[in-house]
């Protein structure tokens, strides 16, 4: 989340989430969550980008078996996972 007492105009939350979905720790996840970003952060209200920003703070291992389906995660993200698990992750055609 955002630092106490330092507050941001949506337009940079959302420049400042996107370039968090793109540079995490494991290249998968920056693929998924790039793509989510693009896709669908437009879109969100600030309840939403609060939970995705606190979303952004987990381990992405764990991040990566949510999406994946691998373990559960918490409740708290369950909308938003499934929203991630929504994004298509690939532009080719099948």
């Amino acid at each position: 989340m955002n630092d106490a007492g330092i507050s941001e105009t949506r337009e940079v939350r959302l420049r400042r989430l996107t370039m968090r979905s793109m540079r995490r720790g494991i290249k998968e996840m920056d693929i998924i969550l790039s793509r989510f970003a693009a896709a669908q952060m437009t879109d969100m209200s600030m309840q939403e980008l609060d939970i995705y920003d606190a979303f952004l703070e987990e381990n992405d291992q764990d991040l990566y078996q949510w999406v994946t389906g691998q373990i559960k995660g918490p409740s708290t993200y369950d909308d938003l996972i499934t929203r991630i698990r929504s994004v298509p992750v690939s532009d080719t055609p099948g």
